[in-house]
């Protein structure tokens, strides 16, 4: 099993920057990927970002990247998603979660473990 805890979300303004932290616990076979999936009020979730955690490999929804960043701390065991630029349309609840096998590193039906989730609000 995997636990994992978000933090860093918040109240930022338009072209500010924020940093996500999702702390993780409990076995490393169950983390082959870790990602970011982000739901805005009334919409679906949606994926942001993935990486896979021992090879560090990323991957971005077209829409983040060159903003988004993520990467991870192994030493750490935490994981991170540097969001700069940030626009209205970036408000959402901000999602960790962890993906235990080697395919779908950005499909949500394959990450079996979630975070609570961390607000992020973009004020224009």
């Amino acid at each position: 099993q995997v636990q994992l805890v978000e933090s860093g979300g918040g109240l930022v303004q338009a072209g500010g920057s924020l940093r996500l932290s999702c702390a993780v616990s409990g076995r490393t076979r169950s983390r082959y990927a870790m990602g970011w999936f982000r739901q805005a009020p009334g919409k679906d979730r949606n994926f942001v970002a993935s990486i896979t955690w021992s090879a560090g490999n990323t991957y971005y929804a077209d829409s983040e990247k060159g903003r988004f960043t993520i990467s991870r701390d192994k030493s750490k065991n935490t994981v991170y998603l540097q969001m700069n630029s940030l626009k209205s349309e970036d408000t959402a609840v901000y999602y960790c979660a962890a993906n235990p096998s080697m395919v779908g590193v950005t499909t949500m039906d394959y990450f079996d473990y979630w975070g609570q989730g961390t607000q992020v609000t973009v004020s224009s």
